[in-house]
């Protein structure tokens, strides 16, 4: 069965500025990443800051461009595509980001917010549009009749809601969610999880969901692929990876992890990044790929 994406041997390099006689070495931030999603599952993507794991979700979607590699989304590769077939392929393929307030035009009415995707793709007329955001709005807990308030007159998961229906406005197939919940209160968090959810099995979406909250990586996804220095250490099965990590990294990365029990002591495993070497990745067991 062919995977919904499939990334392949992805690397972006980021110029460094040199001086007048030397030319400065890129920096790579994303170096030789190859991960598949199936359709309906949500993959995670999870490292320390810095790791590459946002740079690779903006790659996918070509919002920066990599430097090498191929990227395969229902068979099509979207390094291939012209401008126009690339805009037409980004109806399937939608991103929601960290910040909800930055990433909302604090001059558009949320109503505008949401309606800008149709516009922009052409998508129906103007009341059959305004009947869409009306449908969107109730699908993602919104009032309807805030439509036509700003974002600065939204609480932070309210204005998440409004970048969630901005995102679903095409029908994607494909979501990404870039540390999604990260910038919100602990008491919002889990409501914005919840709908999620809710919107995967009510729509079939897809999610490549980035984050560094490894709690609610296990509790969401179904299979996790661990970042560091650009590089993915190891990809498995969420329950297999938090059980039974195998790269040293994903070992310190997890033991992390605070303890809820009363009691329980945090015993951190130290991770000596000196002796981090670039190995691919192999099979350890089925369903289990890890860089040792």
């Amino acid at each position: 069965m062919t995977p919904l994406l499939d990334v392949r041997h992805l690397v972006k390099d980021f110029p460094r500025r040199g001086s007048w006689f030397h030319r400065g070495q890129p920096t790579r931030a994303v170096d030789d990443v190859s991960f598949s999603i199936e359709t309906g599952e949500t993959f995670g993507l999870v490292g320390e800051s810095g790791s590459g794991k946002t740079t690779t979700g903006r790659c996918i979607l070509r919002l920066i461009e990599p430097t090498s590699g191929e990227i395969r989304f229902k068979d099509t590769n979207l390094r291939a595509l012209s401008a126009s077939e690339l805009r037409r392929a980004r109806r399937q393929l939608q991103i929601v980001f960290q910040d909800p307030y930055s990433s909302l035009n604090p001059r558009m009415r949320v109503g505008a917010i949401v309606e800008e995707p149709l516009i922009i793709h052409r998508v129906g007329t103007r009341g059959t549009r305004a009947a869409r955001v009306a449908e969107l709005f109730e699908l993602v807990g919104l009032d309807v009749t805030d439509r036509r308030k700003y974002p600065h007159e939204f609480s932070g998961g309210q204005r998440q809601r409004v970048g969630l229906a901005r995102a679903l406005a095409l029908e994607p197939s494909l979501v990404i969610c870039d540390e999604p919940v990260s910038a919100l209160d602990v008491s919002v968090q889990a409501q914005v999880v919840n709908l999620l959810l809710d919107l995967q099995q009510r729509l079939g979406l897809t999610y490549l969901f980035i984050a560094h909250d490894l709690r609610l990586v296990r509790q969401i996804c179904d299979r996790v692929g661990v970042m560091y220095r650009g590089r993915i250490v190891e990809i498995a099965p969420a329950a297999r990876l938090f059980d039974t990590p195998a790269h040293p990294y994903t070992q310190a990365l997890l033991s992390a992890i605070p303890r809820m029990a009363p009691g329980d002591r945090l015993e951190r495993i130290p991770f000596d990044g000196a002796s981090f070497r670039p190995l691919a990745l192999r099979e350890i067991e089925a369903g289990h790929l890890a860089a040792v």
